[in-house]
């Protein structure tokens, strides 16, 4: 299945990455904070503005974004739990 996201809505999977103390233990999923790295899946086409002119999503498929801790809605599909947020959800694009 796929999702196409609706006005300035974007979907993301989030980046985990496996976390190790300073000597080497593995921390649990459980004692994790959520991940607020996350890979751009699918971009809406845009939201309306009051003049009704059409304001384009600024990020695209394939970017690695910054999104905050707890904004969005979660949804599975396909067994991969993936992100639906609003653009404004995202802090930043990381460059490298």
């Amino acid at each position: 299945m796929k999702l196409k996201p609706l006005q300035n809505n974007v979907l993301v999977q989030r980046l985990e990455k496996e976390e190790r103390t300073a000597s080497g233990i593995i921390i649990p999923d459980s004692a994790k904070e959520k991940p607020q790295q996350a890979k751009v899946v699918a971009v809406g086409d845009g939201a309306i503005n009051e003049k009704g002119e059409k304001v384009a999503v600024n990020v695209s498929v394939g970017d690695i974004v910054l999104i905050k801790n707890w904004g969005g809605d979660e949804v599975k599909v396909d067994g991969e739990e993936l992100l639906i947020l609003k653009d404004t959800d995202i802090l930043a694009i990381v460059t490298e």
